[in-house]
């Protein structure tokens, strides 16, 4: 069984009329440890206290030892029991609580309370605090008082307790867990019970994604005939991570955006995760990556990194014209410009420095296509080569209205892809880590190099699966199931 479970101490307290979701007493769930042996539930513990040693906090504690998902958990009961325990988030939840207030142009006479369920705020003006609060405090119903003035403090967060809601609280509550419980991807008519659930992170409106809509449609088909539920979510739904097995995050990733905050939450959840943010941090920097390479043997076009009011020329005598520039973190090929004379090289520099404080000039390498091998676990997952764009000296060309175009592609069977190529890529990857990666390679009359390492590299139906087909979705989802199952 993995839908989701109600616990009360009193049936009368949630009644099951009052659900789509069974609803069972703590005490039945104490006594029966085999209750779920079957799968892995989602628990909404309601009870009536959340007390060091009561019946909702043993539910708590009980939920983890069974590998059981269960909101609250102990670690946020413990941390909700007094103020210095969440002294700590207070000033990020202060911030965003009096911005929401001067944006609605709201400031009280008298003290203020606010109510928010499964980070749902009573009062709508307060939507983007509702969801920061459930963020950090995973609670079904919390109640935030503040002093009032200029400025919103908060006194005291406290968890509410169903039985005593009132005033058309208790409507408000049952409305928030109905959509905090809702499943969109699919039909849940038409949905098996699975044994794991993986969210996919994506942005629907990405033009770069590195798994388009379709692809994670397919991916999702796949899984559901190994037991896995894949559900796709968005930015807006950080709050409700912990509520899956793992994620497999199919956006864009930066370290200064949200997707670094979703691998670092699932992280911490022990969730296994690509990419995990350790990988992101190693590869979403180019000047860091090229650093990782060369100690580790891995050959690299000819490199000089540059600090913003650096010797230009000396990058020109040591690569010679051409040679591209680059910005450590851009991807996409965004952020990377071919100069052919050191006035636009001093020209592209200076653009670029206003963002950054060090570039990396790299000597240029013209081929007719590049390499991509994907690793996954150490192993090689698929090999693909990219042809450049008609008229263009990379494999994507960026047109003025933001619209792109690329250049062909071929897959090869593993056994027929050059040995070569696979055996440096692997040797890339090995320091990064043990996840997913896509490694660039350019094939010169002077050997094979290292472009660079991607954390999170495309993986399209009908492109990169061309040769290893369905094969290569279930590797990956053989990997979140071996370390679900660990």
């Amino acid at each position: 069984m993995t839908g989701w479970v109600i616990l009360v101490d009193q049936p009368k307290d949630f009644p099951n009329a009052d659900t789509p979701h069974k609803v069972i007493t703590t005490s039945e769930y104490l006594a029966r440890p085999r209750l779920f042996e079957m799968g892995r539930p989602k628990l909404v513990n309601l009870s009536r206290s959340y007390a060091y040693q009561s019946k909702g906090y043993y539910a708590s504690l009980l939920a983890e030892a069974r590998g059981h998902r269960i909101v609250p958990t102990v670690e946020t009961m413990l941390e909700l029991r007094e103020a210095k325990l969440y002294e700590h988030a207070l000033p990020e939840l202060e911030d965003e609580l009096n911005r929401c207030a001067r944006k609605a142009d709201y400031q009280p006479e008298g003290e203020f309370r606010l109510l928010v369920c499964f980070g749902i705020a009573r009062d709508e003006r307060f939507e983007s605090f509702g969801r920061l609060l459930f963020d950090w405090f995973r609670c079904p119903a919390l109640e935030i008082i503040a002093e009032p003035g200029h400025w919103l403090s908060i006194d005291r967060i406290r968890p509410r307790n169903l039985a005593r809601l009132a005033n058309g609280e208790c409507e408000f509550f049952r409305e928030a867990l109905h959509l905090h419980t809702k499943r969109e991807w699919r039909d849940p008519k038409t949905r098996s019970v699975a044994k794991y659930d993986l969210a996919v992170l994506y942005d629907p409106n990405e033009k770069t994604a590195p798994s388009s809509s379709m692809s994670i449609k397919h991916f999702a088909r796949i899984a559901e005939r190994l037991s896995v539920d894949v559900e796709p979510i968005t930015r807006r739904q950080l709050a409700e991570l912990a509520e899956f097995d793992g994620l497999f995050i199919r956006e864009t990733t930066s370290i200064d955006n949200h997707t670094y905050r979703f691998a670092r939450r699932a992280w911490q959840e022990g969730m296994p995760v690509i990419d995990d943010p350790i990988s992101m941090i190693r590869c979403t920097n180019k000047v860091f990556l090229m650093e990782l390479m060369s100690s580790n043997q891995v050959p690299t076009p000819p490199t000089v990194i540059i600090p913003d009011g650096g010797d230009l020329n000396k990058a020109v005598d040591e690569l010679g014209l051409p040679l591209v520039v680059k910005i450590p973190d851009g991807s996409f090929s965004r952020g990377v410009h071919k100069v052919n004379s050191a006035e636009e090289f001093r020209r592209v520099a200076d653009e670029l420095f206003e963002e950054t404080d060090l570039l990396l000039a790299q000597k240029f390498l013209p081929t007719e296509f590049d390499w991509r091998v994907g690793v996954l676990g150490g192993e090689p997952l698929f090999v693909c080569q990219y042809r450049m764009a008609r008229g263009h000296w990379q494999v994507v060309k960026y047109r003025p209205d933001g619209s792109s175009h690329e250049g062909g592609f071929r897959a090869f069977d593993l056994d027929r892809a050059p040995h070569e190529i696979i055996d440096i890529a692997l040797r890339a990857a090995r320091p990064i880590g043990d996840g997913f990666y896509g490694v660039d390679l350019k094939q010169t009359d002077r050997g094979i190099v290292v472009m660079e390492v991607n954390d999170n590299p495309n993986l399209e139906h009908g492109i990169e699966d061309t040769v290893g087909k369905d094969e290569i979705w279930v590797r990956i989802l053989r990997w979140f199931i071996d370390r679900f199952e660990q």
